[in-house]
């Protein structure tokens, strides 16, 4: 087979020992394995080789970590190909080698061989969660930010059957509210305008335990998506606002999240929120109005947190909530609900007692201290029922060990003094024997008279 110009002037050019398998080709971002043999143009001396090392070459394409004629040529293979690959000194290490192996301006061949490849990983975690491959490159360096309006062609497939084929326009953050998986979501926003990739979503990104019935996807599915990004406009970057702008969309977001709130979708509404409260943190004017808006975002938080059973992040919202306004009733009562849920019925009370010493007459603030006070005393009465089983219990224990250790004393009421063993009636004389005759004689003398 002939070689194939792969640059366009001759400075790369390809040609296939083996043809590989699929249709499938590695693209930008993908993580290859592939075995290499490099050697001069000039006089075919070796200077590389993978394969005799039986280590296989590893590396990211697209990346710059390689010279340009490997990004080039490994971008065509398919899997299990082999193909030597020529390169122009402008493709490889140029005037000044490699030295001392690849001197300069010179020529080399790889002997390549494909063998295998991951995708991009794009997942947050880096545990290959969410994998691209690009199908299409897209155009221009710009991507969407979070929070941008994007227009986007979206197929959907588990174990080759398509679930779902649509056109659909959503900001990025509010995916959900359209349908979109928060793998796709956070893809988009790694996308150039008019790109397309498949895209590889674990469970966790994707329907996660649930899965969906209406669409025939079961729990726990790994799912993947062709996405093709059509148009998109990105949200503008707090830092190109001034103050008073910043303030105005800290209120825009605000007003967002408290929308979603009232329809029960409180994990965008804390999304809503977040970014709300970006906006005003880049602020450099600490305004009593930015200071009241953060107020009430941080009590917000909380509620949210609540109706989601956080109730740790809704402790943390209300001390943010607190850090602005020490004396806050809703900050201390959303707090001392959160720590009454937790099972800190005493710093619960401390913080219901606190809303009614501001405010006497709150009914709510009287009825959680009644409920607070209960569960204090259930809980002291029990950990005395505790306390009281465990010494119960030690001394019983206590008892138990005195008479073992009585039960291996000797009785001395039952010892026969003055009088042998059966195992030491017959003994050899002992030195106090032999010394003093005269104390066993009258020791005899008694036994033989308490025996008449």
């Amino acid at each position: 087979m002939a070689f194939i110009d792969l640059s366009g002037d001759g400075g790369v050019q390809k040609k296939i020992l083996k043809e590989g398998t699929g249709e499938d080709t590695p693209s930008n971002g993908c993580s290859v394995v592939l075995h290499y043999t490099g050697t001069l143009d000039a006089d075919g001396k070796q200077f590389d080789s993978s394969r005799d090392r039986n280590e296989p070459f590893e590396f990211k394409l697209g990346q710059g970590s390689v010279i340009k004629a490997f990004d080039m040529g490994v971008l065509t293979m398919k899997l299990g190909e082999k193909s030597i690959l020529k390169c122009a000194p402008e493709y490889a290490y140029g005037a000044s080698g490699s030295p001392p192996n690849i001197p300069p301006n010179a020529t080399l061949n790889f002997e390549l061989e494909m063998l295998g490849w991951k995708g991009e990983d794009l997942s947050p975690k880096s545990d290959r969660s969410i994998e691209r491959f690009i199908l299409k490159t897209g155009e221009g360096k710009k991507t969407p930010n979070d929070g941008a309006l994007v227009k986007v062609d979206l197929v959907g497939r588990h174990e080759g059957r398509i679930f779902e084929e649509r056109n659909v326009e959503f900001n990025i953050g509010e995916g959900e509210i359209a349908g979109v998986v928060s793998g796709v979501e956070l893809a988009l926003e790694k996308f150039k305008k008019v790109e397309t990739s498949k895209l590889i979503i674990k469970p966790q990104f994707a329907f996660g335990e649930k899965g969906n019935p209406e669409l025939g996807v079961p729990p726990n599915a790994t799912v993947e998506y062709t996405v093709t990004l059509n148009e998109f406009e990105r949200e503008i970057d707090s830092w190109k606002l001034d103050d008073e702008e910043r303030l105005a969309q800290g209120k825009l977001f605000k007003e967002r999240g408290t929308n979603y709130f009232k329809e029960n979708k409180f994990s965008i509404a804390l999304k809503m929120y977040e970014k709300s409260l970006g906006f005003l943190s880049s602020s450099g004017k600490y305004s009593e109005e930015s200071k009241q808006l953060k107020l009430a975002i941080y009590l917000n938080i909380a509620l949210c947190q609540q109706k989601m059973s956080n109730f740790d992040d809704a402790k943390d919202a209300c001390n943010e909530a607190l850090n602005i306004d020490n004396k806050n009733v809703k900050a201390l009562y959303r707090r001392g609900q959160a720590l009454l849920s937790l099972g800190d019925f005493e710093r619960a009370l401390e913080d219901f007692s606190a809303v009614q010493e501001i405010e006497p007459e709150n009914k709510a603030a009287l009825n959680q201290i009644t409920i607070c006070k209960q569960k204090v005393k259930l809980y002291n009465d029990q950990q005395k029922k505790v306390f009281a089983n465990m010494f119960t219990k030690f001394a019983k224990s206590d008892k138990q060990r005195e008479e073992e250790e009585q039960s291996r004393q000797p009785d001395v009421m039952k010892q026969n003094f003055g009088e042998w063993r059966d195992d030491e009636r017959e003994h050899e004389p002992t030195r106090f024997e032999q010394e003093n005759p005269d104390v066993i004689m009258l020791s005899e003398s008694l036994k033989e008279f308490r025996n008449m």
